[in-house]
């Protein structure tokens, strides 16, 4: 398949372009710095997600496009100041663009990487999680939410992925993937992460639907 990752240089982002490298598909990879990335199977391309006329070029001709856009910087400085590398509504606002470019194009799969706490897995944080939230970053979790909607109000063949506590730890192990909000702990690698946004291109059977991702400390490494 021949699929866009938009916000490809964050860390879940290139997760995903090397998962999906791995499982031979053709990647192009869509941020501000991703013609480092170019190389065997992908293709970078440097540019913004919110800029209408890049990503209606990048999504025509593709078969699917995965969004991890996100802010990647101090989320204490960013409450404090607002971002300095990106637009506060990124994810919303990009989203967005990619959603009409996609009707425009006739592209069906999309994927999008929210956060677990959003919806109907708010009910299930810990308190420690639902106090981050309320007085750090609330404003990036108000437009994670309207992302989620946005997405769900199109009439694409959506899958909403919501992580836990994002992590850079080695992990090979298979992540544990619900529909039903359950967690079996509340960090998740983003090795893992971008291991099932590359899974859930292909699959039909989770299509409209919202994935929890956690990581298992009981699941076996992969071999």
């Amino acid at each position: 398949m021949r699929v866009l990752v938009v916000g490809a240089t964050g860390g879940s982002g290139r997760a995903a372009v090397a998962a999906l490298v791995r499982a031979r598909h053709e990647v192009t990879a869509l941020s501000r710095h991703a013609s480092a990335m170019t190389g065997p199977g992908v293709r970078g391309v440097d540019g913004d997600a919110t800029d209408a006329a890049t990503v209606d070029a990048l999504v025509a001709g593709q078969d699917a496009v995965v969004v991890t856009l996100g802010i990647s910087e101090n989320p204490f400085a960013v409450r404090l100041r607002g971002p300095r590398g990106t637009v506060p509504d990124v994810r919303s606002r990009g989203t967005a663009v990619v959603v009409e470019a996609m009707r425009r194009h006739g592209v069906r799969r999309l994927v999008v990487q929210t956060s677990y706490g959003v919806g109907t897995s708010a009910e299930r944080l810990p308190l420690v999680m639902r106090l981050l939230f309320a007085v750090v970053i609330a404003p990036q979790i108000a437009d994670t939410d309207r992302q989620a909607r946005l997405v769900h109000a199109s009439d694409l063949d959506w899958v909403e992925v919501q992580p836990v506590n994002l992590t850079d730890d080695a992990v090979t192990a298979p992540a544990l993937v619900t529909d039903d909000d359950r967690t079996a702990s509340m960090k998740v690698a983003r090795s893992q992460v971008g291991q099932v946004l590359a899974d859930v291109v292909e699959r039909d059977d989770v299509v409209g639907r919202v994935l929890a991702v956690s990581h298992d400390p009981r699941a076996r490494a992969a071999v």
